[in-house]
């Protein structure tokens, strides 16, 4: 695996990471009625490359659910993400 690679694998890890731990820690926020993390934060994890750990996030801490906006919202982002990730691979691989 070449040094590139490796750095985009560690970087995805790291911002799937951040939008999993911003959904858990925005939830126990949230129970405690203290200030909260913005919603437009919450999508910026998500758009900069961290949506399947702010899905996993939502459905883990039952967070922001009900929101048709993060409900729908963030799988499209995903979709995207893995729609531009298939096209890379093969336009990198002709």
């Amino acid at each position: 695996m070449n040094k590139f690679v490796l750095l985009v694998l560690i970087y995805f890890l790291c911002m799937n990471l951040f939008g999993f731990l911003s959904m858990f820690i925005d939830k126990r926020l949230a129970v405690k009625e203290k200030r909260r993390i913005s919603e437009r934060a919450l999508f910026t994890f998500a758009l900069l490359g961290g949506s399947l750990g702010s899905i996993l996030g939502m459905k883990s801490f039952h967070h922001k659910t009900q929101h048709w906006y993060f409900k729908y919202g963030m799988p499209l982002i995903l979709l995207l993400q893995l729609a531009l990730a298939a096209f890379l691979v093969v336009k990198t691989h002709q």
